[in-house]
């Protein structure tokens, strides 16, 4: 995920995977649209995943996805909200972690 962001000229700057979803921070590339880049993330993760056989199942990611924009003044307590990932889910849902943040 870290090449294909790179290779698109995005900057990621947190990225932890979920066994069920992906939370991942970029530096968007303004020349390529949100989701050309989700489109082109999936369809590259997928193909790279069946190539190396990582799992014995047939792997697809769900259809959407969702985004958030954050001014750069949060952009740390966007960082550590993405590594502490499995804190925050044996706490509380996203949304009532990112609404006591507000």
């Amino acid at each position: 995920m870290t090449g294909i962001l790179q290779n698109k000229k995005h900057k990621l700057l947190a990225i932890y995977l979920m066994p069920d979803h992906a939370h991942i921070l970029i530096g968007a590339n303004p020349a390529i649209s949100l989701s050309d880049t989700v489109q082109i993330l999936k369809t590259e993760t997928t193909n790279f995943i069946k190539e190396k056989h990582f799992t014995p199942f047939r792997f697809n990611w769900q259809e959407g996805f969702g985004a958030f924009s954050h001014s750069r003044s949060e952009l740390d307590n966007v960082v550590k909200y993405i590594l502490n990932q499995p804190e925050h889910h044996r706490k509380t849902s996203f949304r009532e972690e990112y609404l006591a943040q507000v």
